[in-house]
């Protein structure tokens, strides 16, 4: 759907009579965001008074900055947003890094065709950057070990896709949430969760269940911090399962200490000493970069990252109009003019 087939809030009696029903999820639809109903309200009020005073297609270049360093994320959403409008817009690409105050995308065209979309424009933009941002930090921190993004779960589940693709943007391998992972041209990833185990009331029985109802392309990470020492689980899964077993999942919780780098170093030793070396310790549960480092060094083969990602600050975007009537302005405190910035791609 084009930014410009929805009808747009564009007086403040519009936004006034505006109703949206109140027994419903309270994330946007798609139309609602086109329509410009998460706009802040002072965008609609600038619209119809520069209608009234006949300047509401003054040609502006409009560009948009961060306030710190990070990796971009967002851009095909902002691109669908501007999608069909008589627009020049250039960008980053996906993934690309940026600096402080680097501008990241820059719109040249009536300011009636776009300015309505600021608030959503620099929201995708800041979130995204910042989950992305979160991501490519784990990736550091992993030093070429998978880590896979179970972030949905800290997060509203409207965005949530929209957080795990960023992730995957950001360098992690793959996510847990189905439709953020399908937006990444992904297969979610995932095993089994405690859940199964306590109601099967045995690891092994949930173990065995899992490997005869799952298909064969399902990994066989078996889960095996449930009810007995994580040791002691491990071993018993992996004689029952041989060599058809790839690994072994800790999310040892708090309160019994956590995921340690003793208890990945022995669980590795006991493995590799049972005769079990081609099974992977594969670690979840209240991680971020410090500790990824410590578990790798320890042995640890790949990990699931949740709250450390879903919870990353955004990155505060700033846009601001640079150019009117091809004639280069500002507001105080910034530079008349485009930046030029020879990263940037021309997008439409």
């Amino acid at each position: 759907m084009s930014g410009n087939s929805n009808m747009k809030l564009s007086t403040d009696k519009d936004v006034k009579d505006f109703s949206p029903e109140q027994d419903r999820l309270y994330s946007a639809t798609h139309e609602e965001i086109l329509s410009g109903a998460t706009a802040d309200v002072y965008l609609v009020r600038t619209q119809e008074i520069l209608a009234r005073e006949g300047k509401a297609d003054t040609i502006v270049t409009a560009e948009i900055f961060p306030s710190r360093p990070g990796i971009l994320a967002g851009m095909p959403e902002c691109l669908h947003m501007l999608e069909g409008l008589p627009l020049e817009v250039w960008g980053l690409e996906e993934g690309e890094s940026f600096e402080p105050k680097e501008t990241v995308m820059r719109i040249r065209g009536p300011y009636s065709l776009f300015g309505l979309y600021e608030t959503a424009l620099l929201g995708i933009l800041a979130s995204s950057s910042g989950w992305a941002t979160r991501a490519a930090e784990c990736k550091q921190a992993a030093n070429g070990l998978p880590f896979y993004c179970f972030g949905a779960r800290h997060i509203h589940p409207a965005v949530a896709p929209v957080m795990e693709r960023a992730a995957v943007v950001g360098g992690a391998n793959g996510a847990a949430c189905i439709l953020g992972a399908k937006l990444a041209g992904q297969e979610p990833v995932g095993t089994i969760p405690h859940a199964l185990v306590l109601i099967l009331d045995d690891t092994v029985k949930a173990a065995v269940a899992y490997n005869t109802h799952m298909p064969k392309d399902a990994p066989r990470t078996i889960l095996v911090d449930t009810f007995k020492d994580e040791c002691e689980e491990a071993l018993r899964v992996a004689e029952v399962l041989g060599t058809q077993m790839e690994g072994i999942r800790l999310d040892t919780p708090g309160e019994r200490g956590g995921v340690t780098e003793d208890l990945v170093r022995e669980i590795r030793a006991r493995l590799d000493m049972a005769g079990f070396s081609h099974v992977k310790i594969f670690v979840s549960g209240g991680l971020n970069p410090e500790k990824m480092t410590r578990l790798a060094e320890a042995g640890a083969d790949a990990f699931g990252v949740g709250s450390y990602i879903a919870a990353a600050p955004p990155i505060n975007m700033t846009m601001d109009i640079k150019e009117i009537e091809g004639r280069p302005v500002a507001k105080r405190g910034r530079i008349p003019g485009v930046i030029h910035n020879p990263k940037l791609r021309r997008f439409m």
